[in-house]
């Protein structure tokens, strides 16, 4: 069964968000950034967090290696749940939920303490998913790599926007109010765990699973598979030699995202003698390429598709991949 009526256009329709595929096209992309953001929001502030909890080289490492390893768990959980409850639903618990961590790193007072809200905070991460799922649903194929691509990279942005805002919003509390250091990033990082508890809440009046309605009525209508064949489906998927090699694919390039998002600003702080702010600033530049980037691929993407089908689209990215690797 085939969802129906999917957006043929993004761009056309771009800011008209009463249709019910631009809006959540929207919502998509920003509880994205929102997730991104939260989930790197202590990078810059790393240079802080090191020397009141006294972190040595190595425990650094390992939290940021936390983060980052656990989200490759979380995301084989949440693309199953959302076959199961829908993308609205899935959206709306992690957004919640992952909150409570975010605003709970402030409570670190030890390495043990940091790197438990850590690998907790590296759950949502698991936010990509359901942006992608959500954009898929809702765009027809030959607009849905350009859907995809910018929600994903327009979220990723987070990743950038957060080098830079962080710092000044610990600034806010540490100059404008005067709190210490010690306390100014742990309500910095108490305000981040706020906002995407609020997105949460906004992500479930504002969008819905589906173009025609959410997963739970179409299945009542018989227009979607019932919850108990998502298991089954699922691994079977999982047998298709294509999906691990994507899984590779996109291992190694978005594991090299992560890693320069989260070392980036501390790097530059340590070896380039910059302050906080210029040294998150740099690392920034790394991030707000996707303001561009992944749109560009979507949009290849989706041209090769048209021409090509399905090898077009996967040439593309092998294409890429060549000129990455004699780069």
């Amino acid at each position: 069964m085939e969802i129906q009526n999917k957006a043929t256009s993004l761009w056309r329709n771009f800011f008209n968000v009463r249709m019910v595929q631009i809006r959540t096209f929207h919502m998509t992309w920003f509880a994205f950034f929102s997730c991104f953001f939260a989930w790197f929001g202590i990078a810059p502030l790393m240079i802080i967090v090191r020397d009141e909890l006294q972190l040595t080289k190595s425990q650094v490492g390992w939290s940021i290696i936390a983060s980052v390893a656990v989200t490759v768990f979380a995301r084989f959980f949440i693309g199953w749940l959302c076959d199961r409850i829908g993308p609205r639903l899935s959206y709306t618990y992690l957004l919640i939920f992952g909150a409570f961590p975010v605003a709970g790193i402030g409570l670190a007072d030890s390495f043990e303490t940091f790197l438990f809200f850590r690998l907790l905070i590296g759950v949502i991460g698991a936010a990509f998913v359901i942006t992608q799922y959500h954009t898929t649903v809702m765009f027809a194929p030959n607009v849905v790599g350009t859907a995809n691509a910018t929600s994903a990279g327009w979220g990723n942005l987070g990743g950038g926007v957060t080098q830079f805002a962080m710092p000044m919003v610990f600034s806010v509390f540490v100059v404008g109010f005067g709190f210490s250091e010690a306390v100014g990033w742990r309500l910095s990082m108490m305000v981040v765990g706020c906002v995407i508890f609020v997105v949460g809440i906004a992500y479930y009046f504002l969008t819905q699973d589906a173009p025609d309605g959410n997963f739970k009525e179409l299945r009542e209508k018989n227009l979607l598979p019932p919850k108990k064949s998502v298991t089954g489906d699922y691994f079977r998927a999982m047998t298709d030699y294509r999906v691990w090699v994507l899984f590779l694919i996109y291992g190694s390039c978005f594991g090299i995202e992560l890693t320069v998002n989260n070392v980036a600003a501390l790097y530059f702080y340590d070896y380039f003698d910059l302050s906080l702010g210029a040294a998150g600033g740099v690392a920034a530049s790394f991030g707000l390429m996707n303001i561009f980037a992944r749109t560009l691929g979507g949009i290849f993407g989706d041209n090769f598709g048209a021409l090509w089908g399905l090898k077009g689209r996967s040439s593309g990215c092998l294409l890429c991949c060549w000129a990455r690797a004699v780069r």
